[in-house]
């Protein structure tokens, strides 16, 4: 099954974790743009409680419902993944038959506690390329927004001044994520293949042992591109 990679009225985004911080701040932003969204968990009450929480926030209009990681997946076009790296496999396993032919965002960041402000890399790899090799070549699999502080998404007047990393083997998929992390007002940026994902994944350790050091809610990163001469 093919996906479009177009975004426009018949986009469908499945958050799976939804129910979770980054994962409905990042639904909230979605909806907010007018997309259809649909908040996935492995309790289909607890997504339909959150995707009401939401609707609330946003008004009449919005879009977003509640379901199951399952059900979530097979009606989405998109496929978001923003679950603890602990169960990130585990997730994909479940839903991975509904998943051929589509772009799954993976947002997941391989944090170890107690040490969450220090790099600790599965396997010393990308835990995203570990997730595509698993569930196999025919799902686009795209990194993007693990730098991104859950609590600024869900500030809808908040100006966002992280800049978001976007990884994958196929550049279609990438640049539909990059008008995704647009529409979530973000500024995102091509930065290469699956496997440049590990910088990122590493780089949120450093910025929570920033925000320890310096006490600050939320820090980010910003790709600065000096001008043609």
């Amino acid at each position: 099954m093919s996906t479009p990679l177009s975004m426009d009225s018949t986009t469908v985004i499945a958050v799976l974790g939804g129910t979770g911080a980054e994962g409905s701040g990042l639904a909230l932003r979605w909806a907010a743009k007018g997309h259809e969204v649909i908040i996935g968990s492995r309790s289909a009450e607890r997504a339909a409680a959150t995707a009401l929480q939401l609707a609330q926030k946003l008004g009449p209009g919005a879009r977003v419902r509640g379901a199951n990681n399952l059900d979530a997946a097979r009606v989405a076009t998109i496929v978001v993944l923003t679950v603890p790296h602990t169960v990130q496999l585990a997730t994909a396993d479940e839903v991975k038959p509904e998943l051929s032919g589509k772009i799954l965002i993976d947002v997941t960041v391989p944090l170890v506690a107690p040490r969450v402000d220090r790099v600790q890399l599965p396997g010393g790899e990308s835990a995203v390329v570990a997730l595509q090799r698993r569930i196999g070549a025919d799902v686009r699999v795209v990194s993007a927004f693990q730098n991104v502080a859950a609590e600024h998404l869900h500030d809808l007047n908040h100006t966002i001044e992280c800049d978001v990393l976007v990884c994958g083997d196929d550049a279609k998929a990438r640049e539909a994520v990059i008008a995704l992390a647009e529409d979530a007002g973000m500024r995102a940026w091509h930065a290469g293949v699956l496997a440049n994902s590990v910088a990122a994944e590493a780089l949120t350790s450093v910025l929570i042992a920033i925000n320890k050091r310096y006490k600050v809610p939320g820090s980010g990163i910003r790709i600065t591109v000096p001008s043609k001469p």
